[in-house]
Protein backbone atom coordinates (compact mmCIF):
# COMPACT_ATOMS: atom_id res chain seq x y z
CA UNK A 1 0.00 0.00 0.00
CA UNK A 2 1.03 3.84 -0.29
CA UNK A 3 3.14 5.36 2.04
CA UNK A 4 0.69 7.72 4.96
CA UNK A 5 0.69 11.03 4.20
CA UNK A 6 -1.20 14.20 6.09
CA UNK A 7 -4.37 14.64 3.74
CA UNK A 8 -7.21 17.42 3.82
CA UNK A 9 -10.17 16.04 2.03
CA UNK A 10 -12.57 18.78 1.34
CA UNK A 11 -16.31 18.21 0.19
CA UNK A 12 -19.67 16.96 1.11
CA UNK A 13 -19.75 14.43 3.55
CA UNK A 14 -22.68 12.25 4.54
CA UNK A 15 -22.99 9.75 7.88
CA UNK A 16 -24.80 8.68 10.54
CA UNK A 17 -22.76 8.75 13.61
CA UNK A 18 -25.79 7.40 15.58
CA UNK A 19 -28.92 5.42 14.99
CA UNK A 20 -31.59 7.39 13.17
CA UNK A 21 -28.88 10.25 12.96
CA UNK A 22 -28.02 11.51 9.11
CA UNK A 23 -25.48 14.21 8.79
CA UNK A 24 -24.99 16.19 5.69
CA UNK A 25 -22.90 18.84 5.57
CA UNK A 26 -19.69 20.40 4.08
CA UNK A 27 -16.77 19.86 5.33
CA UNK A 28 -12.77 19.78 5.40
CA UNK A 29 -11.52 16.75 7.08
CA UNK A 30 -7.52 15.96 7.95
CA UNK A 31 -6.24 12.60 7.90
CA UNK A 32 -3.32 12.57 10.02
CA UNK A 33 -0.74 9.35 10.45
CA UNK A 34 -4.59 7.69 9.74
CA UNK A 35 -6.48 9.37 12.45
CA UNK A 36 -9.63 11.60 11.68
CA UNK A 37 -9.66 15.29 12.57
CA UNK A 38 -12.28 17.66 11.82
CA UNK A 39 -11.66 21.46 11.46
CA UNK A 40 -8.56 20.67 9.65
CA UNK A 41 -8.24 23.67 8.00
CA UNK A 42 -6.91 25.24 11.44
CA UNK A 43 -4.76 21.98 12.58
CA UNK A 44 -1.17 22.82 13.25
CA UNK A 45 -0.46 19.24 12.25
CA UNK A 46 -1.74 19.39 9.12
CA UNK A 47 0.08 22.28 7.43
CA UNK A 48 1.80 20.08 4.38
CA UNK A 49 -0.95 17.94 4.30
CA UNK A 50 -2.07 17.37 0.37
CA UNK A 51 -5.55 18.92 -0.04
CA UNK A 52 -8.06 16.52 -1.84
CA UNK A 53 -10.89 18.34 -3.67
CA UNK A 54 -14.23 16.23 -4.43
CA UNK A 55 -16.05 17.28 -7.74
CA UNK A 56 -19.71 18.74 -7.36
CA UNK A 57 -21.26 15.24 -7.71
CA UNK A 58 -19.10 12.97 -4.69
CA UNK A 59 -19.38 13.04 -1.59
CA UNK A 60 -17.70 11.22 1.25
CA UNK A 61 -19.28 8.10 2.93
CA UNK A 62 -17.93 5.53 5.54
CA UNK A 63 -16.93 2.64 4.00
CA UNK A 64 -19.66 -0.34 4.54
CA UNK A 65 -19.16 -2.94 6.89
CA UNK A 66 -20.31 -6.39 6.12
CA UNK A 67 -20.56 -8.43 9.84
CA UNK A 68 -21.46 -11.41 8.04
CA UNK A 69 -20.18 -13.39 4.89
CA UNK A 70 -19.14 -16.93 3.83
CA UNK A 71 -16.36 -16.51 1.56
CA UNK A 72 -15.47 -19.60 0.16
CA UNK A 73 -19.22 -19.80 -1.00
CA UNK A 74 -18.54 -16.61 -3.61
CA UNK A 75 -18.67 -19.31 -6.46
CA UNK A 76 -21.76 -20.35 -5.53
CA UNK A 77 -23.53 -16.48 -5.43
CA UNK A 78 -26.23 -15.75 -7.75
CA UNK A 79 -27.94 -19.82 -7.47
CA UNK A 80 -29.28 -22.19 -5.53
CA UNK A 81 -32.74 -21.02 -4.53
CA UNK A 82 -34.64 -23.54 -4.71
CA UNK A 83 -33.72 -25.47 -1.23
CA UNK A 84 -34.52 -24.52 2.20
CA UNK A 85 -31.28 -23.69 4.45
CA UNK A 86 -30.44 -27.59 5.63
CA UNK A 87 -31.08 -28.85 2.69
CA UNK A 88 -29.53 -26.05 0.13
CA UNK A 89 -25.93 -26.83 3.05
CA UNK A 90 -26.13 -30.56 1.51
CA UNK A 91 -26.17 -29.56 -1.74
CA UNK A 92 -24.31 -26.45 -2.44
CA UNK A 93 -22.82 -25.46 0.22
CA UNK A 94 -20.27 -28.19 1.79
CA UNK A 95 -19.34 -29.26 -1.51
CA UNK A 96 -18.11 -26.16 -2.07
CA UNK A 97 -16.38 -25.43 0.95
CA UNK A 98 -14.96 -28.79 1.25
CA UNK A 99 -12.95 -28.11 -2.07
CA UNK A 100 -10.91 -25.46 -0.26
CA UNK A 101 -7.85 -28.28 1.00
CA UNK A 102 -6.71 -27.19 -1.95
CA UNK A 103 -4.78 -23.73 -1.76
CA UNK A 104 -4.74 -23.04 -5.60
CA UNK A 105 -8.25 -22.82 -5.46
CA UNK A 106 -8.73 -21.23 -2.42
CA UNK A 107 -6.13 -18.62 -3.79
CA UNK A 108 -7.73 -17.95 -6.67
CA UNK A 109 -11.46 -17.41 -5.11
CA UNK A 110 -10.59 -15.68 -1.87
CA UNK A 111 -8.82 -13.37 -4.28
CA UNK A 112 -11.98 -12.31 -6.02
CA UNK A 113 -14.06 -12.11 -2.70
CA UNK A 114 -11.23 -9.08 -1.55
CA UNK A 115 -10.90 -7.52 -4.56
CA UNK A 116 -14.87 -7.57 -5.47
CA UNK A 117 -16.21 -6.79 -2.39
CA UNK A 118 -13.64 -4.05 -1.86
CA UNK A 119 -14.95 -2.47 -5.58
CA UNK A 120 -18.34 -2.33 -3.43
CA UNK A 121 -17.11 -0.17 -0.67
CA UNK A 122 -16.90 -2.88 1.71
CA UNK A 123 -13.75 -1.74 3.92
CA UNK A 124 -14.09 -4.02 7.02
CA UNK A 125 -15.82 -7.63 6.49
CA UNK A 126 -16.36 -10.25 9.03
CA UNK A 127 -15.32 -13.74 7.00
CA UNK A 128 -16.86 -17.20 7.65
CA UNK A 129 -13.76 -19.33 5.74
CA UNK A 130 -14.11 -22.92 5.25
CA UNK A 131 -12.97 -25.82 8.41
CA UNK A 132 -9.28 -26.09 6.47
CA UNK A 133 -6.96 -24.01 8.49
CA UNK A 134 -3.93 -22.63 5.60
CA UNK A 135 -7.35 -21.75 3.21
CA UNK A 136 -8.18 -19.83 6.11
CA UNK A 137 -4.69 -18.26 6.35
CA UNK A 138 -4.51 -17.76 2.93
CA UNK A 139 -7.64 -15.37 3.41
CA UNK A 140 -6.41 -13.37 6.17
CA UNK A 141 -3.06 -12.95 4.50
CA UNK A 142 -5.00 -11.53 1.14
CA UNK A 143 -7.00 -8.95 3.79
CA UNK A 144 -3.85 -7.71 4.85
CA UNK A 145 -2.17 -7.47 1.84
CA UNK A 146 -4.94 -5.81 -0.09
CA UNK A 147 -5.51 -3.31 2.94
CA UNK A 148 -9.19 -4.99 3.76
CA UNK A 149 -9.87 -4.73 7.31
CA UNK A 150 -11.74 -8.27 8.49
CA UNK A 151 -12.44 -10.85 10.69
CA UNK A 152 -11.52 -14.80 10.13
CA UNK A 153 -12.95 -17.21 11.35
CA UNK A 154 -12.08 -21.12 10.56
CA UNK A 155 -15.31 -23.44 10.64
CA UNK A 156 -15.34 -25.31 13.81
CA UNK A 157 -17.56 -28.63 13.12
CA UNK A 158 -17.39 -31.85 13.95
CA UNK A 159 -20.20 -33.10 13.71
CA UNK A 160 -23.66 -33.89 11.56
CA UNK A 161 -22.05 -32.96 8.58
CA UNK A 162 -20.75 -34.87 5.28
CA UNK A 163 -18.05 -37.34 5.94
CA UNK A 164 -15.66 -35.09 3.85
CA UNK A 165 -16.11 -32.29 5.14
CA UNK A 166 -16.15 -32.69 9.13
CA UNK A 167 -13.37 -32.24 11.85
CA UNK A 168 -12.19 -35.35 13.64
CA UNK A 169 -12.70 -34.28 16.76
CA UNK A 170 -13.20 -31.59 19.21
CA UNK A 171 -9.42 -31.74 20.07
CA UNK A 172 -8.23 -31.49 16.45
CA UNK A 173 -10.95 -28.49 15.72
CA UNK A 174 -9.28 -26.65 18.89
CA UNK A 175 -5.86 -27.88 17.66
CA UNK A 176 -6.30 -26.20 14.27
CA UNK A 177 -7.73 -23.32 15.02
CA UNK A 178 -5.13 -22.18 17.70
CA UNK A 179 -2.70 -22.58 14.79
CA UNK A 180 -4.53 -19.99 12.95
CA UNK A 181 -4.77 -17.54 15.66
CA UNK A 182 -1.08 -18.17 16.11
CA UNK A 183 -0.33 -17.30 12.11
CA UNK A 184 -2.78 -14.28 12.39
CA UNK A 185 -0.95 -13.05 15.65
CA UNK A 186 2.29 -13.20 13.61
CA UNK A 187 0.75 -11.67 10.67
CA UNK A 188 -1.11 -8.50 12.72
CA UNK A 189 0.18 -8.98 16.27
CA UNK A 190 -2.11 -5.76 17.08
CA UNK A 191 -5.11 -6.96 15.63
CA UNK A 192 -5.56 -3.55 13.46
CA UNK A 193 -6.18 -5.09 10.33
CA UNK A 194 -7.45 -8.52 10.85
CA UNK A 195 -7.78 -11.05 13.48
CA UNK A 196 -9.04 -14.34 14.26
CA UNK A 197 -13.22 -14.74 14.97
CA UNK A 198 -13.98 -17.95 17.06
CA UNK A 199 -16.01 -19.44 14.58
CA UNK A 200 -18.46 -22.59 15.82
CA UNK A 201 -20.45 -23.14 12.21
CA UNK A 202 -24.05 -23.46 14.20
CA UNK A 203 -24.52 -25.24 17.22
CA UNK A 204 -25.61 -28.56 15.31
CA UNK A 205 -22.21 -28.81 13.70
CA UNK A 206 -20.91 -28.81 17.33
CA UNK A 207 -20.66 -31.14 19.78
CA UNK A 208 -21.28 -29.88 23.52
CA UNK A 209 -17.53 -30.60 24.01
CA UNK A 210 -16.61 -28.22 21.20
CA UNK A 211 -18.97 -25.56 21.88
CA UNK A 212 -17.61 -25.38 24.92
CA UNK A 213 -14.07 -25.08 23.63
CA UNK A 214 -14.84 -22.76 21.42
CA UNK A 215 -15.77 -20.45 24.34
CA UNK A 216 -12.56 -21.00 26.18
CA UNK A 217 -10.56 -19.88 23.17
CA UNK A 218 -12.50 -16.76 22.75
CA UNK A 219 -12.05 -16.04 26.69
CA UNK A 220 -8.15 -17.50 26.78
CA UNK A 221 -7.00 -15.28 23.37
CA UNK A 222 -9.55 -12.56 24.02
CA UNK A 223 -11.41 -12.98 20.47
CA UNK A 224 -14.76 -12.05 18.94
CA UNK A 225 -17.40 -14.72 18.22
CA UNK A 226 -19.30 -15.26 15.18
CA UNK A 227 -22.26 -17.78 14.36
CA UNK A 228 -25.33 -18.66 12.98
CA UNK A 229 -28.87 -18.51 15.53
CA UNK A 230 -32.34 -18.67 14.44
CA UNK A 231 -32.53 -18.52 10.82
CA UNK A 232 -34.60 -21.53 9.81
CA UNK A 233 -37.95 -23.25 11.25
CA UNK A 234 -36.04 -26.55 10.55
CA UNK A 235 -32.83 -25.63 12.01
CA UNK A 236 -34.30 -24.49 15.12
CA UNK A 237 -36.51 -27.93 15.80
CA UNK A 238 -33.01 -29.80 15.30
CA UNK A 239 -31.26 -27.62 18.08
CA UNK A 240 -33.96 -28.80 20.16
CA UNK A 241 -33.87 -32.06 19.35
CA UNK A 242 -30.22 -32.07 19.67
CA UNK A 243 -30.04 -30.41 23.03
CA UNK A 244 -33.23 -31.16 24.73
CA UNK A 245 -31.72 -29.72 28.13
CA UNK A 246 -31.44 -26.27 27.15
CA UNK A 247 -34.17 -23.75 26.78
CA UNK A 248 -33.55 -22.46 23.80
CA UNK A 249 -31.42 -21.83 20.60
CA UNK A 250 -29.88 -18.85 22.21
CA UNK A 251 -29.44 -20.91 25.92
CA UNK A 252 -27.13 -23.41 23.98
CA UNK A 253 -24.64 -20.62 23.59
CA UNK A 254 -24.95 -19.06 26.47
CA UNK A 255 -24.71 -22.19 28.50
CA UNK A 256 -21.51 -22.44 26.81
CA UNK A 257 -20.15 -19.18 27.51
CA UNK A 258 -20.44 -18.10 23.60
CA UNK A 259 -22.46 -14.89 24.32
CA UNK A 260 -20.34 -12.27 25.29
CA UNK A 261 -19.57 -8.46 23.86
CA UNK A 262 -18.14 -9.61 21.10
CA UNK A 263 -20.72 -12.61 19.59
CA UNK A 264 -21.89 -11.54 16.02
CA UNK A 265 -25.36 -13.90 15.78
CA UNK A 266 -26.05 -14.01 12.20
CA UNK A 267 -29.56 -13.93 11.34
CA UNK A 268 -32.03 -14.30 14.24
CA UNK A 269 -35.04 -14.05 12.74
CA UNK A 270 -37.16 -16.32 15.25
CA UNK A 271 -36.04 -15.39 18.42
CA UNK A 272 -38.40 -15.48 21.44
CA UNK A 273 -38.38 -12.46 24.09
CA UNK A 274 -36.49 -14.47 26.66
CA UNK A 275 -33.60 -15.14 24.02
CA UNK A 276 -34.02 -11.28 22.71
CA UNK A 277 -33.45 -10.44 26.49
CA UNK A 278 -30.31 -12.87 26.87
CA UNK A 279 -28.46 -11.65 24.06
CA UNK A 280 -29.37 -7.37 25.24
CA UNK A 281 -27.81 -8.86 28.82
CA UNK A 282 -24.41 -10.46 27.47
CA UNK A 283 -24.23 -7.56 24.95
CA UNK A 284 -23.93 -9.54 21.82
CA UNK A 285 -24.80 -8.55 18.61
CA UNK A 286 -26.84 -9.72 15.65
CA UNK A 287 -25.87 -9.44 11.81
CA UNK A 288 -29.17 -8.79 10.35
CA UNK A 289 -29.33 -10.55 6.66
CA UNK A 290 -32.12 -10.10 4.86
CA UNK A 291 -31.10 -11.02 1.27
CA UNK A 292 -30.50 -14.29 2.30
CA UNK A 293 -33.35 -14.87 4.76
CA UNK A 294 -35.31 -14.12 1.45
CA UNK A 295 -33.67 -16.35 -0.91
CA UNK A 296 -33.65 -19.54 1.28
CA UNK A 297 -37.17 -18.58 2.48
CA UNK A 298 -36.29 -18.59 5.89
CA UNK A 299 -38.20 -15.70 7.04
CA UNK A 300 -38.28 -11.60 7.76
CA UNK A 301 -36.68 -10.49 11.09
CA UNK A 302 -38.15 -7.90 13.19
CA UNK A 303 -34.94 -5.73 13.37
CA UNK A 304 -37.49 -2.53 15.08
CA UNK A 305 -38.03 -5.42 18.19
CA UNK A 306 -34.38 -5.74 18.12
CA UNK A 307 -33.41 -2.07 18.20
CA UNK A 308 -36.34 -1.48 20.73
CA UNK A 309 -34.41 -4.24 22.96
CA UNK A 310 -31.37 -2.11 23.02
CA UNK A 311 -29.62 -4.93 21.03
CA UNK A 312 -26.93 -4.20 18.31
CA UNK A 313 -27.74 -4.81 15.29
CA UNK A 314 -25.83 -4.33 11.84
CA UNK A 315 -26.01 -6.24 8.45
CA UNK A 316 -24.72 -9.21 6.41
CA UNK A 317 -24.29 -10.07 2.75
CA UNK A 318 -24.50 -13.54 3.73
CA UNK A 319 -23.07 -14.73 0.53
CA UNK A 320 -23.97 -17.49 -0.60
CA UNK A 321 -27.01 -17.29 0.50
CA UNK A 322 -27.35 -14.10 -0.06
CA UNK A 323 -26.65 -13.58 -3.73
CA UNK A 324 -24.16 -10.94 -3.69
CA UNK A 325 -21.79 -8.96 -2.13
CA UNK A 326 -22.72 -5.74 -2.85
CA UNK A 327 -23.70 -4.40 0.88
CA UNK A 328 -26.13 -1.72 -1.26
CA UNK A 329 -28.36 -4.69 -2.25
CA UNK A 330 -28.23 -5.68 1.42
CA UNK A 331 -29.74 -2.12 2.91
CA UNK A 332 -32.51 -2.35 0.22
CA UNK A 333 -33.38 -6.05 1.01
CA UNK A 334 -32.98 -4.70 4.65
CA UNK A 335 -35.40 -1.60 3.79
CA UNK A 336 -38.34 -4.34 1.66
CA UNK A 337 -38.06 -6.48 4.75
CA UNK A 338 -39.07 -4.03 7.09
CA UNK A 339 -42.05 -2.51 5.06
CA UNK A 340 -43.29 -6.04 3.86
CA UNK A 341 -43.20 -6.78 7.98
CA UNK A 342 -45.14 -3.91 8.89
CA UNK A 343 -47.49 -4.46 6.35
CA UNK A 344 -48.46 -8.01 7.33
CA UNK A 345 -48.20 -7.00 11.41
CA UNK A 346 -50.00 -3.86 10.62
CA UNK A 347 -47.29 -1.77 12.83
CA UNK A 348 -46.08 0.89 10.46
CA UNK A 349 -42.89 1.67 13.32
CA UNK A 350 -41.47 -1.69 12.00
CA UNK A 351 -40.03 0.00 8.82
CA UNK A 352 -37.16 0.97 8.95
CA UNK A 353 -36.12 4.50 7.52
CA UNK A 354 -32.68 5.46 5.00
CA UNK A 355 -30.92 6.91 7.77
CA UNK A 356 -31.11 3.82 9.85
CA UNK A 357 -30.53 1.38 7.25
CA UNK A 358 -27.09 3.49 6.77
CA UNK A 359 -26.26 3.35 10.28
CA UNK A 360 -26.81 -0.26 10.39
CA UNK A 361 -24.27 -0.67 7.19
CA UNK A 362 -21.79 1.80 9.09
CA UNK A 363 -21.89 2.69 12.25
CA UNK A 364 -24.08 -0.76 13.60
CA UNK A 365 -21.37 -3.00 12.00
CA UNK A 366 -18.86 -0.89 13.83
CA UNK A 367 -20.17 -1.50 17.29
CA UNK A 368 -21.61 -5.56 16.59
CA UNK A 369 -17.78 -6.22 15.63
CA UNK A 370 -16.55 -4.20 18.93
CA UNK A 371 -14.68 -1.48 17.02
CA UNK A 372 -17.08 1.25 17.25
CA UNK A 373 -15.04 3.24 18.34
CA UNK A 374 -12.57 3.22 15.39
CA UNK A 375 -14.28 3.12 12.66
CA UNK A 376 -18.37 3.62 11.40
CA UNK A 377 -18.46 6.94 10.69
CA UNK A 378 -16.56 10.56 10.50
CA UNK A 379 -16.19 11.39 13.86
CA UNK A 380 -12.85 12.45 15.19
CA UNK A 381 -10.42 10.20 15.87
CA UNK A 382 -11.57 7.94 13.96
CA UNK A 383 -9.49 5.95 11.36
CA UNK A 384 -10.20 7.58 8.10
CA UNK A 385 -12.01 4.06 6.51
CA UNK A 386 -13.78 5.96 3.73
CA UNK A 387 -15.46 6.14 0.27
CA UNK A 388 -15.68 8.44 -2.23
CA UNK A 389 -19.25 8.24 -4.03
CA UNK A 390 -19.75 9.54 -7.72
CA UNK A 391 -22.91 10.31 -9.04
CA UNK A 392 -22.26 12.43 -12.10
CA UNK A 393 -22.74 11.45 -15.26
CA UNK A 394 -19.22 10.77 -16.48
CA UNK A 395 -19.15 7.32 -14.12
CA UNK A 396 -21.47 6.10 -16.53
CA UNK A 397 -24.12 5.96 -13.01
CA UNK A 398 -27.45 3.97 -13.26
CA UNK A 399 -28.10 6.75 -10.78
CA UNK A 400 -29.96 10.00 -12.42
CA UNK A 401 -29.63 12.97 -11.44
CA UNK A 402 -31.66 16.03 -11.42
CA UNK A 403 -31.26 20.47 -10.82
CA UNK A 404 -33.62 19.97 -8.62
CA UNK A 405 -32.59 17.03 -6.16
CA UNK A 406 -31.54 17.69 -2.78
CA UNK A 407 -28.66 15.60 -1.56
CA UNK A 408 -30.74 13.73 0.68
CA UNK A 409 -32.84 13.21 -2.48
CA UNK A 410 -28.98 12.30 -4.34
CA UNK A 411 -28.39 10.03 -1.62
CA UNK A 412 -31.61 7.70 -1.17
CA UNK A 413 -31.31 7.44 -5.24
CA UNK A 414 -27.64 5.88 -4.80
CA UNK A 415 -28.44 4.43 -2.29
CA UNK A 416 -31.49 2.02 -4.47
CA UNK A 417 -30.17 2.36 -7.92
CA UNK A 418 -26.30 2.62 -7.39
CA UNK A 419 -23.73 -0.30 -7.99
CA UNK A 420 -19.82 -0.20 -8.00
CA UNK A 421 -19.46 1.97 -10.97
CA UNK A 422 -20.43 4.76 -8.45
CA UNK A 423 -17.29 3.92 -5.73
CA UNK A 424 -14.47 6.22 -6.71
CA UNK A 425 -12.14 5.77 -3.98
CA UNK A 426 -12.14 3.38 -1.20
CA UNK A 427 -9.87 4.36 1.36
CA UNK A 428 -9.06 2.00 4.35
CA UNK A 429 -6.79 3.48 7.45
CA UNK A 430 -6.11 6.91 5.59
CA UNK A 431 -4.66 4.72 2.57
CA UNK A 432 -6.34 4.62 -1.13
CA UNK A 433 -6.58 1.10 -1.86
CA UNK A 434 -9.56 0.28 -4.36
CA UNK A 435 -12.13 2.55 -6.57
CA UNK A 436 -12.72 3.07 -10.21
CA UNK A 437 -10.19 6.06 -9.88
CA UNK A 438 -7.54 4.08 -7.93
CA UNK A 439 -4.51 2.82 -10.17
CA UNK A 440 -2.56 0.09 -9.84
CA UNK A 441 0.54 2.37 -8.96
CA UNK A 442 -1.72 3.53 -5.90
CA UNK A 443 -1.73 1.28 -3.76
CA UNK A 444 1.69 -0.48 -5.47
CA UNK A 445 -0.81 -3.95 -6.20
CA UNK A 446 2.00 -5.25 -8.15
CA UNK A 447 4.27 -5.91 -5.20
CA UNK A 448 1.77 -7.21 -3.14
CA UNK A 449 3.08 -11.06 -2.75
CA UNK A 450 -0.56 -13.23 -3.21
CA UNK A 451 -2.06 -10.79 -5.15
CA UNK A 452 0.45 -10.53 -7.89
CA UNK A 453 0.77 -14.12 -7.39
CA UNK A 454 -2.75 -14.93 -8.62
CA UNK A 455 -2.25 -12.24 -11.87
CA UNK A 456 -1.20 -15.02 -14.26
CA UNK A 457 -0.20 -12.42 -16.91
CA UNK A 458 2.39 -11.22 -14.36
CA UNK A 459 3.79 -14.28 -12.58
CA UNK A 460 4.46 -17.94 -13.61
CA UNK A 461 2.75 -21.21 -12.39
CA UNK A 462 6.24 -21.97 -11.20
CA UNK A 463 6.88 -18.47 -8.85
CA UNK A 464 3.04 -19.29 -7.75
CA UNK A 465 3.87 -22.88 -6.54
CA UNK A 466 6.98 -21.79 -4.67
CA UNK A 467 4.61 -18.94 -2.95
CA UNK A 468 2.21 -21.72 -1.77
CA UNK A 469 4.88 -24.17 -0.51
CA UNK A 470 5.88 -21.26 1.55
CA UNK A 471 2.92 -20.91 3.10
CA UNK A 472 2.95 -24.28 3.65
CA UNK A 473 6.05 -24.47 5.29
CA UNK A 474 5.41 -21.40 7.70
CA UNK A 475 2.98 -24.00 9.21
CA UNK A 476 5.49 -26.75 9.93
CA UNK A 477 7.31 -24.38 11.50
CA UNK A 478 4.56 -23.36 13.84
CA UNK A 479 3.10 -26.80 14.48
CA UNK A 480 4.41 -30.25 14.97
CA UNK A 481 1.07 -31.37 13.40
CA UNK A 482 1.57 -32.85 10.23
CA UNK A 483 1.04 -30.99 6.82
CA UNK A 484 1.18 -33.02 3.11
CA UNK A 485 1.28 -31.53 0.33
CA UNK A 486 2.58 -32.56 -3.40
CA UNK A 487 3.86 -30.53 -6.36
CA UNK A 488 2.83 -31.63 -10.12
CA UNK A 489 2.34 -29.69 -13.23
CA UNK A 490 3.60 -26.22 -11.59
CA UNK A 491 0.75 -26.27 -8.96
CA UNK A 492 0.67 -27.23 -5.23
CA UNK A 493 -2.15 -29.45 -4.18
CA UNK A 494 -2.87 -29.22 -0.61
CA UNK A 495 -4.30 -32.78 0.82
CA UNK A 496 -6.53 -32.32 4.48
CA UNK A 497 -4.74 -31.62 7.57
CA UNK A 498 -4.77 -35.22 8.81
CA UNK A 499 -5.67 -33.96 12.35
CA UNK A 500 -8.45 -32.08 11.01
CA UNK A 501 -10.36 -33.70 7.84
CA UNK A 502 -9.84 -37.40 7.63
CA UNK A 503 -10.46 -39.44 3.84
CA UNK A 504 -13.73 -40.23 3.54
CA UNK A 505 -13.79 -43.94 3.71
CA UNK A 506 -11.42 -43.44 7.25
CA UNK A 507 -14.22 -41.36 9.56
CA UNK A 508 -16.17 -43.33 11.68
CA UNK A 509 -19.83 -43.24 10.75
CA UNK A 510 -22.11 -40.61 12.25
CA UNK A 511 -25.71 -41.46 14.00
CA UNK A 512 -27.61 -42.87 11.08
CA UNK A 513 -30.43 -40.92 12.29
CA UNK A 514 -28.74 -38.09 12.64
CA UNK A 515 -27.06 -38.00 9.22
CA UNK A 516 -30.48 -38.47 7.80
CA UNK A 517 -31.87 -35.13 9.53
CA UNK A 518 -30.38 -33.26 6.78
CA UNK A 519 -31.73 -35.29 3.99
CA UNK A 520 -35.18 -34.88 5.25
CA UNK A 521 -35.83 -31.78 6.66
Amino acid sequence: MVQVIDIIFVGKLIHTPSLGTLEIEDATVGVHQDETIRFAKSHHMLKNAEVHVLKPLQFFFPGFIDTHIHAPQYPNAGFGIDLPLLKWLEKYTFPIESSFRNLDRALEIYYRVVTRTLSYGTTFASYFSSLHTPASALLAELCFSLGQRAYIGKCNMNTLSPAHYCEKSCKSSVEATNVLVSFMSQLDPNRKFVSPIITPRFAPSCTKDLLKACGELAANHDLPIQTHISENLGEIALVRELFPDRKSYTDVYDHHSLLTPKTVLAHAVYLEDEEIETIYKRQSGISHCPTSNAVLASGMANIRKLLDAGIKVSLGTDVSGGYTPNMLVAIRQAALTSRSLASVLRDSRIALELPELLYLATQGGAEVLGRGHEVGSFEEGKAWDALVVDVSSETNTPVDIYERDTWENILSKWVFNGDDRNVAQVWVNGKLIAGTECKIEDTSLLNLNLASIYMNTLTSPEKKSLRLQEILESFTKTITLPVTQCVSDGKVHAEPWKHSVEREDTIEPKSFERKQFLRST
